[in-house]
């Protein structure tokens, strides 16, 4: 039997061993990712250099679990131009993604990494090439990998990628510009920028990076120290506290966070801390307002219970009863006495002092309008033992019982959501806001009155305050004065979608629909929408906002049409001019304040319960009128008000209809 030398036979076995299949490599322990790699191919780099790169790119797939549920991967390649290599849609194996990668010619031109990041954001990551809708949360990492400086700008257009949801990792390889590495990447930057001295060293350091992209658990396979909770990162790891808590300067304990000891919570009354957040609380007698911060008292003589003869005062802990000067309220704590030395019955019968009656001339009656503080805005009116306010004609009288209201849609929620588009020009971007603070001088401003919002759109949207910012009609003016023109495209049913779904919000300042004050909606617009409006159109009337629509210079009718409420006809507007819009205003005012243009006097019976109510309250004013110019001072003891043909004269042109 002849024996095989040793070494030639465990050369042998050594080889047979080296054929076997190799154990599949660890693969990405996270869950489903989607991975671009935006790959230099500029001039700078070498043909030898580049196939170092292919070698880095095919490392890394080669750990990842692809698949079409799984992490889905794309390259492109830039140089002065970006080229799509493969989409995230286009291969779900190793085997052909390896293929592909080994089939790109380099550009071999210029470095354009800002031109590579736009197309990265624009359309690498979009749905239509594969990549995952964002509702889906499957992260989005682009992997930058250069070795020059960029000749063009990659700081915003970073992030604005970077806003957009995408994680940017940079590598730079040795002639790669620091400066710009740390423009492109995502924060922490010490864990997403990676300067590697050589092209040799990029596939060693492509395990490193491996590791951080795929890596392990790091909470689960070190000793943390983290009081709460450890969240693992590639390659990394850091401490989180629970709801309520800070983390310390060690990075590992918590502290209970009093969210009123900074004393910026902001409350009017109290704060109350819980558990790292706060509440504001109000003192008794007092309810907290919309802001949740401020406090009013409670208005409890608006309850309509408190029986007093004269004036009920709200105080926090109830109300209390008052009379009108020369009057003194009773034990009863509601009724009122007059302290005069007589009353006035009436014309023609004797006044009487004290519990004896004496027979005297009728002093004038006290002008308690001249007497009180009454804080009419327009108008004292004084009437038997009393007084109240009244409005000029063709405005309403406010439920405070003083005020007038300028518009008798009284309580109403406004928003305008106005057309900054490029269409629009600056010059007549100042006429829209000239024409916006015409609509707000006809409205009665204030937190419990008429609030106003306003919104300009183009191709995008923007809040310019909503509904709860300002409380008065010179703040809303002069903010609307200081709204800056957006220009670009006409995104009219991206802005009534913002209108239905933002800005008639609780949040923003829309009362509760319990409440029932209207919402306005009026949607200012000089041209055609680049996309769909009758969707958001619709769903806005359908959630009960009565939409107005104004369109001026080349606005589609159809449109306008669509935006407007029903009848069609008192909800939109148009005007040829900028300059011509005065005419908007007015019938704006006629369908909003619809009072306004009534033009003639309603004729009620006069058997009606409220017209005898209205001929009595006139005709003691009419009285009271007389007898300050001594008419009725005349005709005191005489045979009566009938015996005056000019005060039943005037007494009878009071009489309804």
């Amino acid at each position: 039997m002849k024996i095989l030398p040793v070494a030639p036979l465990l050369l042998l076995v050594l080889t047979t061993l080296e054929a076997r299949p190799k154990p599949a490599a660890l693969k990405c322990r996270t869950g489903p990712l989607d991975i671009v790699f935006v790959i230099d191919s500029s001039r700078s780099v070498r043909p030898f250099e580049f196939e170092t790169m292919r070698r880095f790119m095919i490392d890394i797939i080669g750990n990842l679990d692809v698949g079409p549920n799984a992490t889905r991967v794309g390259v492109i390649q830039y140089s002065s131009q970006v080229q799509n290599i493969f989409s995230l849609k286009t291969f779900f194996t190793r085997e052909d993604m390896e293929k592909a990668i080994n089939s790109i010619v380099p550009l071999a031109q210029g470095t354009m990494t800002g031109l590579a990041i736009q197309y990265t954001m624009n359309v690498a990551f979009t749905v239509q090439e594969g990549a995952r809708p964002p509702h889906k949360k499957i992260p989005r990492i682009a992997i930058v990998v250069t070795d020059g400086r960029p000749q063009d700008r990659v700081t915003e257009v970073a992030t604005q990628a970077r806003d957009a949801g995408i994680e940017i990792y940079a590598v730079g390889i040795q002639r790669a510009d620091m400066t710009s590495l740390r423009a492109m990447a995502s924060p922490p930057l010490e864990e997403h920028v990676f300067l590697v001295e050589s092209f040799e060293l990029i596939r060693q350091f492509g395990k490193q990076f491996q590791d951080k992209l795929c890596g392990v658990d790091m909470c689960v396979e070190r000793d943390h120290g983290c009081q709460h909770s450890c969240v693992s990162t590639p390659g990394s790891f850091y401490c989180e506290c629970n709801p309520g808590y800070r983390l310390n300067a060690d990075g590992k304990t918590c502290s209970l966070i009093d969210a009123c000891a900074d004393g910026r919570h902001g409350c009017e009354h109290q704060c109350v801390s819980a558990r790292g957040s706060y509440s504001c609380r109000c003192r008794a007698g007092y309810y907290l307002n919309q802001d949740k911060r401020t406090c009013t008292m409670i208005d409890y003589c608006s309850f309509g219970n408190h029986s007093c003869q004269h004036e009920c005062v709200s105080i926090p802990s109830g109300h209390r009863c008052r009379c009108h000067r020369g009057f003194t309220l009773q034990p009863d704590g509601s009724s009122c006495r007059g302290e005069s030395r007589g009353m006035h019955k009436g014309a023609g019968v004797p006044c009487s002092q004290g519990d004896n009656p004496v027979p005297l001339p009728c002093p004038p009656a006290t002008d308690l309008c001249n007497g009180v503080d009454h804080g009419c805005e327009f108008k004292c009116v004084t009437s038997e033992g009393s007084y109240h306010c009244v409005c000029p004609e063709g405005q309403q009288l406010q439920a405070d019982g003083k005020g007038c209201s300028r518009c008798g849609a009284g309580h109403v929620d406004l928003v305008m959501v106005i057309d900054g588009s490029k269409s629009v020009r600056p010059q007549n971007f100042e006429l829209v806001k000239q024409f916006v603070n015409r609509i707000v001088d006809l409205l009665e401003v204030s937190p419990q009155g008429t609030r106003v919002g306003l919104v300009q759109y183009s191709s995008r949207v923007r809040t310019e305050f909503p509904l709860n910012k300002y409380h008065s009609a010179d703040e809303i003016k002069e903010a609307v004065m200081k709204v800056e023109y957006m220009e670009k495209g006409t995104m009219t049913g991206l802005a009534l979608k913002h209108m239905v779904e933002h800005s008639f919000s609780e949040l923003e300042g829309a009362r509760p629909l319990s409440h029932n004050v209207p919402r306005i909606g009026l949607v200012f617009t000089d041209g055609r929408s680049q996309d769909d409006i009758s969707e958001w159109a619709r769903r806005a009337k359908e959630s009960g906002i009565v939409m107005f629509a104004v369109g001026v210079g080349k606005a589609v009718e159809e449109e306008l049409r669509a935006i407007a409420s029903e009848p069609v006809e008192q909800h939109f507007s148009y005007s040829a001019d900028f300059t011509t819009m005065t005419h908007l205003v007015e019938n704006f005012k006629l369908n909003i304040c619809p009072e306004e243009g009534r033009g003639e006097t309603e004729i009620r019976s006069p058997c009606e319960c409220e017209a005898l109510v209205q001929f009595q309250t006139n005709t003691v004013a009419i009285l009271q009128s007389l007898t300050e110019r001594n008419i009725l001072w005349v005709l005191c003891g005489c045979a009566g008000a009938q015996s005056s043909p000019q005060l039943w004269g005037a007494a009878s042109k009071l009489l309804p209809g």
